[in-house]
């Protein structure tokens, strides 16, 4: 017997269609493209999140190789850091502790990275640190010292001919005045021996980054009864760190004995009164630093002393002159200090560089 019930078998075709309610084309492609746009919108916000962090790995990471090492890559500090915690025996070689100073200082640098290091998986971290890692505020910075050490040697030390801005090929032992503040501070420039020596590299006269060359001297002389007096404290270095931390026209307020103009708060209070003009804001106040550091300070002495020589681009050896062997010796006299006289006096001569950098208010 028949039955106008339906015993369960799949809806026939006159079914389906009476179980639609029909809605206008028009309504059904405005639906379609607001989910669509909404996707769009997702999609966008996605890449600006994106964006912007890279934006931020990027301007932080700049300061790496001012800050912290100017030629070990962040992934070797991170690794040693690694084998340290592993195989903590309590003996260390001098290559390991400045492996780990070095990671402590990427720490004080980069306050989140050891966190994110933690949560982000591996190829997150490799991301990240490959935006971190640029080594472009290292070209920048020497492209503005070449022109600027030009000017400051002309107007410091009156040679002639002039140094030219844009050519380096003049510069160096080649150039009387540029001979004469790299010249080691143990020996004599105005000693024709001495100049003659340098400049066919005698086996006598080998310069090398075991000597302080005299651009780092106060007032660009040395004494050799106490190569210490003065060192570090040249106009020059002060200058050369001005250009680089604060901005290139503040490179010209360094009279004084370490009563500098409060740099940060003076660019923060340009900032806040620019209602149209756009200020840039001083690399100090990007990365955060409120006092010179001893590596700041090595890297500066870097780029100087690269900005006197007559090579056209960076390396780590010019001739007997290891750049990366000069840092280091720079960061071990601050931060290796032999026994509590000499910690007091490079304590002293980084508070000395606060001031002149940054005001007396720090």
């Amino acid at each position: 017997m028949e039955s106008g019930i339906d015993s369960g078998g799949p809806p026939n075709q006159d079914q389906q269609i009476s179980l639609c309610i029909p809605t206008s084309p028009h309504a059904r492609a405005k639906r379609r493209i607001a989910v669509l746009e909404e996707e769009v919108e997702i999609l966008k916000q996605d890449r600006e999140t994106k964006q912007r962090k890279t934006t931020y790995y990027v301007s932080q990471g700049r300061a790496i190789r001012r800050l912290v090492a100017l030629y070990t890559p962040i992934e070797d500090l991170i690794a040693k850091n690694d084998r340290h915690c592993e195989d903590d025996d309590g003996d260390t070689t001098i290559e390991q502790d400045h492996y780990q100073r070095g990671y402590i200082e990427l720490c004080k640098t980069l306050p989140w990275l050891h966190q994110k290091l933690t949560n982000l998986d591996h190829e997150e971290s490799e991301e990240m640190l490959k935006k971190a890692c640029a080594d472009s505020a290292r070209g920048d910075d020497t492209g503005t010292l070449k022109e600027l050490v030009a000017s400051w040697v002309n107007i410091e030390c009156h040679p002639t001919p002039l140094i030219r801005a844009d050519d380096k090929h003049h510069r160096g032992f080649v150039s009387d005045a540029c001979g004469r503040l790299l010249c080691p501070a143990e020996w004599q420039w105005d000693d024709p021996a001495v100049r003659a020596g340098i400049r066919d590299r005698t086996t006598a006269y080998i310069v090398s980054e075991n000597s302080w060359p005299l651009f780092l001297y106060e007032g660009y002389e040395a004494s050799v009864e106490n190569l210490e007096r003065g060192l570090m404290k040249s106009k020059l270095l002060v200058m050369g760190f001005k250009a680089i931390f604060t901005s290139p026209s503040s490179a010209n307020e360094v009279d004084g004995d370490g009563d500098g103009a409060d740099i940060l708060e003076n660019n923060r209070r340009t900032w806040r009164q620019s209602d149209q003009a756009r200020v840039k804001t001083c690399i100090a106040s990007i990365i955060g630093m409120r006092k010179v550091t001893p590596r700041a300070i090595a890297y500066t002495a870097c780029q100087v002393r690269f900005a006197l020589s007559n090579i056209t681009s960076w390396r780590t050896v010019d001739a007997d002159f290891n750049y990366q062997l000069f840092w280091n010796n720079i960061v071990d006299f601050f931060e290796d200090a032999p026994g509590p006289a000499a910690l007091a006096r490079v304590n002293a001569l980084l508070e000395w560089w606060t001031r002149k950098i940054f005001g007396k208010s720090h």
